[in-house]
Protein backbone atom coordinates (compact mmCIF):
# COMPACT_ATOMS: atom_id res chain seq x y z
CA UNK A 1 0.00 0.00 0.00
CA UNK A 2 3.02 2.18 0.40
CA UNK A 3 3.17 3.60 -3.01
CA UNK A 4 -1.04 4.02 -3.53
CA UNK A 5 -1.04 5.90 -0.28
CA UNK A 6 1.93 7.95 -1.40
CA UNK A 7 -0.15 8.83 -4.29
CA UNK A 8 -3.55 8.83 -3.25
CA UNK A 9 -2.03 11.79 -0.75
CA UNK A 10 -0.48 13.53 -3.24
CA UNK A 11 -3.80 13.81 -5.20
CA UNK A 12 -5.88 14.94 -1.46
CA UNK A 13 -2.36 17.66 -1.13
CA UNK A 14 -3.48 18.61 -4.89
CA UNK A 15 -6.89 19.21 -4.69
CA UNK A 16 -6.52 21.40 -1.06
CA UNK A 17 -4.33 23.33 -3.31
CA UNK A 18 -7.01 23.90 -5.47
CA UNK A 19 -9.55 24.04 -3.14
CA UNK A 20 -11.99 21.48 -4.89
CA UNK A 21 -14.97 20.03 -3.65
CA UNK A 22 -14.57 17.07 -1.24
CA UNK A 23 -15.26 13.62 -2.98
CA UNK A 24 -14.89 10.17 -2.89
CA UNK A 25 -11.69 8.47 -3.58
CA UNK A 26 -12.78 5.01 -4.99
CA UNK A 27 -12.61 3.56 -7.54
CA UNK A 28 -10.28 6.15 -8.45
CA UNK A 29 -8.12 6.28 -6.01
CA UNK A 30 -8.87 2.63 -4.09
CA UNK A 31 -9.36 2.66 -0.52
CA UNK A 32 -10.49 -0.56 0.66
CA UNK A 33 -10.68 -0.50 4.04
CA UNK A 34 -9.90 1.61 6.89
CA UNK A 35 -6.29 0.34 7.66
CA UNK A 36 -6.03 1.56 3.92
CA UNK A 37 -7.37 4.93 4.84
CA UNK A 38 -5.12 5.29 7.80
CA UNK A 39 -2.15 4.55 6.04
CA UNK A 40 -3.01 7.41 3.23
CA UNK A 41 -3.87 9.85 6.43
CA UNK A 42 -0.44 9.31 7.71
CA UNK A 43 1.43 9.90 4.74
CA UNK A 44 -1.14 13.09 3.97
CA UNK A 45 0.16 14.14 7.26
CA UNK A 46 3.46 13.72 6.56
CA UNK A 47 3.10 15.96 3.26
CA UNK A 48 1.54 18.74 5.46
CA UNK A 49 4.13 18.15 7.74
CA UNK A 50 7.21 18.74 5.43
CA UNK A 51 5.36 21.84 3.94
CA UNK A 52 4.43 23.77 6.77
CA UNK A 53 7.22 22.44 9.16
CA UNK A 54 4.81 21.90 11.62
CA UNK A 55 5.18 19.13 14.52
CA UNK A 56 2.18 16.98 15.40
CA UNK A 57 0.48 18.98 18.60
CA UNK A 58 -2.45 16.50 19.02
CA UNK A 59 -5.28 14.32 17.66
CA UNK A 60 -8.98 14.89 17.06
CA UNK A 61 -11.61 12.22 17.17
CA UNK A 62 -14.75 12.39 15.53
CA UNK A 63 -18.06 11.06 15.39
CA UNK A 64 -18.42 10.24 19.65
CA UNK A 65 -22.02 11.37 19.77
CA UNK A 66 -25.04 9.89 18.36
CA UNK A 67 -25.70 13.07 16.93
CA UNK A 68 -22.71 13.61 15.05
CA UNK A 69 -23.24 9.75 13.74
CA UNK A 70 -26.13 10.32 12.64
CA UNK A 71 -25.20 13.32 10.72
CA UNK A 72 -22.86 11.79 8.34
CA UNK A 73 -23.99 8.26 8.78
CA UNK A 74 -20.91 6.72 10.48
CA UNK A 75 -21.68 4.50 13.63
CA UNK A 76 -18.28 4.81 15.15
CA UNK A 77 -15.40 7.05 16.09
CA UNK A 78 -12.27 8.46 13.56
CA UNK A 79 -9.46 9.77 14.38
CA UNK A 80 -7.02 12.71 12.70
CA UNK A 81 -3.66 14.56 13.02
CA UNK A 82 -3.74 18.11 14.81
CA UNK A 83 -0.46 20.43 13.68
CA UNK A 84 0.86 22.82 15.74
CA UNK A 85 0.23 26.12 12.90
CA UNK A 86 -3.09 24.79 13.41
CA UNK A 87 -3.79 25.90 16.86
CA UNK A 88 -5.43 28.79 17.87
CA UNK A 89 -6.18 30.18 21.65
CA UNK A 90 -9.50 31.38 22.80
CA UNK A 91 -10.67 35.00 21.03
CA UNK A 92 -8.91 33.77 17.59
CA UNK A 93 -10.58 35.58 14.62
CA UNK A 94 -10.58 32.48 11.64
CA UNK A 95 -11.06 34.13 7.57
CA UNK A 96 -14.05 32.04 6.04
CA UNK A 97 -11.83 32.41 2.87
CA UNK A 98 -9.31 30.38 4.16
CA UNK A 99 -11.23 27.34 4.09
CA UNK A 100 -13.41 25.67 1.60
CA UNK A 101 -16.21 25.22 3.89
CA UNK A 102 -15.55 26.06 7.23
CA UNK A 103 -17.12 24.92 10.17
CA UNK A 104 -16.97 24.83 13.95
CA UNK A 105 -17.18 21.77 16.71
CA UNK A 106 -17.44 22.18 20.20
CA UNK A 107 -15.49 19.84 22.20
CA UNK A 108 -13.77 18.97 25.61
CA UNK A 109 -10.02 18.48 24.74
CA UNK A 110 -8.17 16.68 27.35
CA UNK A 111 -4.23 17.15 27.65
CA UNK A 112 -1.66 14.22 28.56
CA UNK A 113 0.76 14.71 31.92
CA UNK A 114 2.78 11.20 30.81
CA UNK A 115 3.12 8.74 27.33
CA UNK A 116 0.72 6.09 26.49
CA UNK A 117 3.03 4.12 24.70
CA UNK A 118 2.06 1.39 22.46
CA UNK A 119 3.05 -1.37 24.94
CA UNK A 120 0.57 -0.25 27.21
CA UNK A 121 -2.22 -1.98 25.69
CA UNK A 122 -4.70 -1.85 25.82
CA UNK A 123 -5.72 0.74 27.67
CA UNK A 124 -8.83 0.93 30.03
CA UNK A 125 -10.44 4.24 30.90
CA UNK A 126 -8.80 4.31 34.24
CA UNK A 127 -5.04 3.64 33.13
CA UNK A 128 -6.05 6.61 30.77
CA UNK A 129 -7.96 8.64 33.02
CA UNK A 130 -5.20 8.89 34.69
CA UNK A 131 -2.42 9.99 32.47
CA UNK A 132 -4.37 12.96 31.64
CA UNK A 133 -3.54 16.17 33.86
CA UNK A 134 -5.76 18.77 32.35
CA UNK A 135 -8.86 19.45 30.34
CA UNK A 136 -10.41 22.30 28.63
CA UNK A 137 -13.57 23.69 26.61
CA UNK A 138 -12.41 24.00 23.04
CA UNK A 139 -13.43 24.24 19.22
CA UNK A 140 -12.09 21.96 16.14
CA UNK A 141 -12.31 23.67 13.05
CA UNK A 142 -13.05 21.47 9.84
CA UNK A 143 -13.06 21.95 6.28
CA UNK A 144 -15.54 19.31 4.74
CA UNK A 145 -15.00 21.03 1.66
CA UNK A 146 -18.64 21.11 0.69
CA UNK A 147 -19.06 17.24 0.82
CA UNK A 148 -22.08 15.79 -0.11
CA UNK A 149 -23.49 14.01 3.44
CA UNK A 150 -25.97 11.96 1.44
CA UNK A 151 -23.64 8.25 1.53
CA UNK A 152 -20.51 9.89 3.10
CA UNK A 153 -17.27 7.59 2.55
CA UNK A 154 -15.67 7.10 5.94
CA UNK A 155 -12.47 6.02 4.28
CA UNK A 156 -12.31 8.97 2.07
CA UNK A 157 -12.69 10.96 5.48
CA UNK A 158 -10.23 9.29 7.06
CA UNK A 159 -7.56 9.25 4.22
CA UNK A 160 -8.24 13.00 4.53
CA UNK A 161 -7.21 13.39 7.94
CA UNK A 162 -11.12 13.79 9.00
CA UNK A 163 -11.25 16.72 8.00
CA UNK A 164 -9.44 18.90 10.44
CA UNK A 165 -8.60 22.43 9.66
CA UNK A 166 -7.24 23.36 13.42
CA UNK A 167 -8.60 23.91 17.05
CA UNK A 168 -9.70 26.85 18.77
CA UNK A 169 -8.11 26.28 22.98
CA UNK A 170 -9.55 27.67 25.97
CA UNK A 171 -7.75 27.62 29.40
CA UNK A 172 -7.00 24.24 30.11
CA UNK A 173 -7.85 23.49 33.72
CA UNK A 174 -5.54 21.09 35.90
CA UNK A 175 -8.56 20.04 37.68
CA UNK A 176 -12.32 19.53 36.48
CA UNK A 177 -15.66 17.86 38.05
CA UNK A 178 -16.88 14.81 36.81
CA UNK A 179 -17.22 15.04 32.91
CA UNK A 180 -20.08 12.87 32.07
CA UNK A 181 -22.49 15.56 33.07
CA UNK A 182 -21.11 18.92 32.73
CA UNK A 183 -23.30 20.94 30.36
CA UNK A 184 -21.97 22.61 27.01
CA UNK A 185 -23.44 25.52 25.63
CA UNK A 186 -23.09 26.99 22.48
CA UNK A 187 -23.68 30.52 21.66
CA UNK A 188 -24.06 32.67 18.05
CA UNK A 189 -23.41 36.29 18.42
CA UNK A 190 -24.43 35.59 22.20
CA UNK A 191 -27.57 33.82 21.97
CA UNK A 192 -27.70 30.33 23.11
CA UNK A 193 -28.17 27.97 19.89
CA UNK A 194 -27.14 24.07 21.13
CA UNK A 195 -25.95 22.28 24.30
CA UNK A 196 -24.87 18.84 25.21
CA UNK A 197 -23.71 16.97 27.99
CA UNK A 198 -19.69 15.46 28.19
CA UNK A 199 -21.52 11.68 28.44
CA UNK A 200 -22.94 12.36 24.95
CA UNK A 201 -19.20 11.59 23.94
CA UNK A 202 -19.46 7.70 24.08
CA UNK A 203 -20.72 8.10 27.89
CA UNK A 204 -17.72 10.12 28.63
CA UNK A 205 -14.75 12.12 27.25
CA UNK A 206 -12.29 9.46 28.54
CA UNK A 207 -13.81 7.35 26.35
CA UNK A 208 -12.78 8.66 23.13
CA UNK A 209 -9.48 8.93 24.40
CA UNK A 210 -9.01 5.24 25.23
CA UNK A 211 -10.53 4.07 21.84
CA UNK A 212 -7.66 6.14 20.26
CA UNK A 213 -4.75 5.26 22.63
CA UNK A 214 -5.64 1.71 21.54
CA UNK A 215 -5.94 2.75 17.66
CA UNK A 216 -2.88 4.08 18.09
CA UNK A 217 -1.34 1.34 19.75
CA UNK A 218 -2.20 -0.98 17.14
CA UNK A 219 -0.43 1.11 14.44
CA UNK A 220 2.74 0.95 16.69
CA UNK A 221 2.30 4.69 17.80
CA UNK A 222 1.28 6.12 20.86
CA UNK A 223 0.21 9.49 22.47
CA UNK A 224 3.04 11.28 24.13
CA UNK A 225 3.24 13.75 27.43
CA UNK A 226 1.70 17.48 26.45
CA UNK A 227 -0.46 16.44 23.30
CA UNK A 228 -3.49 16.96 23.63
CA UNK A 229 -6.95 15.10 22.76
CA UNK A 230 -10.24 16.48 21.12
CA UNK A 231 -13.19 14.28 22.08
CA UNK A 232 -15.45 15.03 19.61
CA UNK A 233 -18.15 17.59 19.39
CA UNK A 234 -21.18 17.52 21.96
CA UNK A 235 -23.65 18.98 19.30
CA UNK A 236 -23.83 19.23 15.38
CA UNK A 237 -21.32 21.25 13.31
CA UNK A 238 -22.18 24.54 12.69
CA UNK A 239 -21.34 26.28 9.04
CA UNK A 240 -21.02 29.96 9.35
CA UNK A 241 -21.28 31.85 6.00
CA UNK A 242 -21.35 35.51 7.01
CA UNK A 243 -19.16 37.07 10.40
CA UNK A 244 -20.15 35.85 13.59
CA UNK A 245 -18.70 35.29 16.64
CA UNK A 246 -19.11 31.58 18.49
CA UNK A 247 -18.79 30.56 22.24
CA UNK A 248 -19.09 27.78 23.88
CA UNK A 249 -19.14 27.57 27.68
CA UNK A 250 -19.09 24.46 30.28
CA UNK A 251 -19.60 24.08 33.25
CA UNK A 252 -16.58 23.79 35.03
CA UNK A 253 -14.31 24.01 32.49
CA UNK A 254 -14.55 27.43 31.31
CA UNK A 255 -15.00 29.48 27.84
CA UNK A 256 -13.76 29.59 24.04
CA UNK A 257 -14.23 31.76 21.69
CA UNK A 258 -13.55 32.46 18.14
CA UNK A 259 -14.84 34.99 15.33
CA UNK A 260 -15.14 34.01 11.87
CA UNK A 261 -15.66 36.75 8.91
Amino acid sequence: MANSSDRIAQELMRQHRQREKFKTLAPTWPVNDLDDAYAVQARFVDLMRAESAAAVAGYKIGLTSKRMQHMCGIDHPIAGVVLADRVHRSGAKLALADQVHLGLEFEICTRLGRDLPPGGAPYDREAVADAVDAVCAALEVVDDRSADYAGLDVRSLVADNSWNAGVVLGEFKTSWPELAPVEGVVRRDGVEIDKGQGGDVLGHPFEPLTWLANHLAATGRGLRAGEFVMTGSLVTTRFPSRPEQYGFDVSGLGHVDVTVG
